[in-house]
Parts: C-alpha cells; sequence; structure tokens
C-alpha cells in the first residue's frame, strides 16, 4: 500500500459531505443495562466527494485523479474543510493554539495533535499530515523559528527541535492540516445525461491510518 503526498483538488472537496465515524459495541445486559466498549483508540473519517462535483470538468479531474491513484490502492491528502486548523474555523493558526507536550530535557521530537474538549472530557487526535508552510511552534509563550529552532515532517507530523527543550517548558503548536485518505471504491460510474440532470455520482472517501 502507498501513500501519494498529494492533495484531492481543494475545490473540488469542498462542498462534500462527511465527517468522523466512532465504532462502539454496545451488549444489552438481562437487567436492561448496557455494556458499551471500543476497539477504537481514534475515530476514523469518511466522505462522499460525489456531492461536490459541479460540471463536467470537475468529473474529468476527478477520473484523471482516481486514475492516478488506481482506485483505492493509493492514499492521498484530504482537505476537510469543516476541520482542518489548530485553532478557531476563522483565525489564522497561532503558535500557541494547542498544547502537544512538555520539555523534558530529553526529547527533541514531538507529534502534532489536536485536542477536542467539551466539558471535562479531551479527544487528542494525532495529526500527521501538516500542510507545509502553515506550522507554528512555541516555546512557553515564545514564538521558535522554523529551519533554525526546529524542523517539520509534513509526511508524519512529526515536530523536531535543533536541542530538546528544557525539562517543563510548554511545547504549543498551530497549523492548517490535510486527513489521510483513500477512495473507498474500485469504480466510478458517471453519465453526462444523468450528471446534466443533477444526478451526481457517489465517491466514497475514507480516512487511513498513516
Amino acid at each position: 500500500m502507498g501513500f501519494h503526498e498529494v492533495r484531492f483538488p481543494a475545490s473540488l472537496s469542498f462542498g462534500s459531505v462527511g465527517g468522523p465515524e466512532r465504532h462502539t459495541d454496545v451488549v444489552t445486559l438481562a437487567n436492561g443495562h448496557e455494556e458499551r466498549n471500543t476497539p477504537w483508540a481514534h475515530s476514523r473519517r469518511r466522505y462522499d466527494a460525489g456531492v461536490a462535483m459541479r460540471g463536467l470538468d470537475d468529473i474529468e479531474t476527478l477520473i484523471a485523479f482516481f486514475e492516478a491513484r488506481q482506485a483505492q490502492l493509493h492514499g492521498f491528502r484530504w482537505k476537510d474543510w469543516s476541520d482542518y486548523k489548530s485553532g478557531p474555523a476563522l483565525a489564522e493558526p497561532a503558535y500557541h493554539d494547542q498544547i502537544i507536550a512538555i520539555g523534558d530535557d530529553v526529547t527533541a521530537s514531538f507529534p502534532l495533535i489536536k485536542a477536542y474538549r467539551s466539558g471535562e472530557q479531551i479527544y487528542r487526535r494525532p495529526i500527521t499530515k501538516p500542510v507545509a508552510g502553515t506550522v507554528r511552534i512555541g516555546l512557553s509563550g515564545d514564538e521558535q523559528q522554523e529551519g533554525v529552532h526546529y524542523e517539520v515532517d509534513t509526511t508524519t507530523g512529526i515536530i523536531t527541535f535543533a536541542h530538546p527543550p528544557n525539562e517543563g517548558l510548554e511545547i504549543t503548536a498551530g497549523f492548517e492540516f490535510d486527513v489521510p485518505v483513500r477512495f473507498d471504491t474500485d469504480r466510478i460510474q458517471t453519465s453526462v445525461a444523468s450528471f446534466q440532470a443533477g444526478d451526481m455520482p457517489n465517491v466514497p472517501v475514507v480516512e487511513i491510518r498513516v
């Protein structure tokens, strides 16, 4: 299985339908109570790229992209327009958006994460496909300079400092990111007549672990 570091055309993913999916095993006991468990530590996102097609040129672009990925064989980047920033949707990423780690004088590399908070509960999502040129890093309130203080691996989401951050220093980050996905089908069926009549093709896309 391969992964192509190329983004599905963002203009075509805009307007697509999709979002996070969880897998929960629910067992109802004899007394009516439930036991719930999940084998998934992280959610998985699904999208339908077909609903965003607006013209025959879009269909041509979609088919070319599909063929270049050889259908389900190769993964690619996807911009989830509803969730692609480390901070507020209408704000530019800031170096203090997310706390990703605390320095220990030893560790120099840290993965990017995005925290989702609701009440007292927090889910920390690994970010493996940050967008080049958007990652900003801070150490205890001081912004650092990429290429001088740290490097970013945009294929893994790993931040590597030139020197391990001192113990107790808060490491923060801001960024834009893509979702690693693949097509969830080996065929695309299109018809010029049906497309002009408003019948959009079904093009399922699913998140993958990388």
